[in-house]
């Protein structure tokens, strides 16, 4: 138990982004409503539990208010379309399950027992891997590195680092969420079979119009560092022109590689050297985050928050 404990308190990412009244609580007492969506006391006794498992102070009204940024969260993340896929959240509880030396089976029994429930704790991981996507979007101009930053930078290097740039599409064989749980592994089969037709990206639009519900996404020339974390591993060990699938949000997609090439300009440089920066920030806590916080606050601002 210290060992999930530990763990928990430094999870510094969430999990796939569902509304928080669950079926089991439908009966409980609204205890705030966030823009027309409701925080239940069901759900407020499983985050003050969760919150006893981090020793955390674990009162209602912290548990409620924590809620509540979540829901904000997750409206924001719903909105710019940056929700984590339920795989990517599932691989992240197996991760945490196997890093406390437990099977998934052996963790969902502690979380069912606190209080916390293996929904909530999902929850929970799915908004905090979406976040700072968000965050990121709208704040990641304010990281750039001025000119003479650059400079300086490059002079302690010695020379421009070298990077990989992609040009990218991504192809979407799309689900529609009332079908979601009854084809996806039909669609899954079918984007599978398609990697090996691929006609390469010129001819990528009339190749998905032989096909049902696919579409083509163009997105454009992207450095290594930008990569996103959920697509980067399939990029970086993709063979040929295409990379494995993924479920997400939307359907199951995969990328094609149109071009890549190693370059070294100053545009690839700065990403190296902010790839670099935030490296040595990854162990701060998201709650450090001063545009995190100033985000969140913005929200709350604009929000329709009602307390019962």
């Amino acid at each position: 138990m210290r060992a999930l404990v530990a763990g928990a308190a430094a999870l510094a990412f969430t999990a796939v982004v569902e509304p928080l009244g669950s079926t089991a609580y439908a009966a409980s007492e609204v205890k705030a409503v966030v823009n027309n969506v409701a925080i239940t006391s069901g759900d407020v006794a499983k985050r003050a539990a969760f919150l006893r498992l981090q020793h955390q102070k674990a009162d209602a009204k912290t548990a409620e208010e924590q809620l509540i940024d979540e829901t904000l969260k997750r409206q924001e993340i719903s909105r710019l379309h940056m929700s984590v896929s339920t795989q990517d959240v599932d691989a992240a509880y197996a991760r945490f399950a196997q890093n406390n030396k437990m099977t998934t089976e052996q963790l969902n029994k502690i979380l069912d027992q606190s209080g916390v429930t293996p929904d909530h704790f999902k929850n929970y991981i799915a908004v905090s891997m979406s976040w700072p996507r968000a965050v990121n979007a709208r704040y990641g101009s304010a990281n750039r590195l001025t000119s003479a930053q650059l400079v300086e930078r490059m002079n302690q290097n010695k020379e421009k680092p070298v990077t990989t740039e992609y040009i990218l599409q991504q192809v979407i064989f799309v689900i529609p969420a009332a079908k979601k749980n009854a084809i996806t592994a039909k669609r899954k089969a079918e984007a599978e079979a398609s990697r090996a037709k691929y006609p390469g990206c010129d001819q990528a639009k009339v190749f998905a119009a032989t096909m049902r519900d696919v579409s083509i996404r163009e997105l454009g020339r992207v450095l290594a560092p930008e990569l996103p974390s959920d697509w980067k591993d399939l990029v970086l060990s993709a063979k040929g022109t295409t990379t494995g699938t993924r479920v997400t949000d939307r359907g199951v997609e995969y990328l094609a590689i149109c071009k890549q090439r190693q370059v070294n300009d100053d545009v690839a440089a700065e990403m190296v050297f902010r790839e670099e920066d935030l490296g040595k920030e990854k162990g701060k806590a998201e709650q450090g985050n001063p545009n995190s916080a100033k985000y969140i606050e913005d929200l709350r601002k604009k929000a329709q928050i009602l307390y019962r």
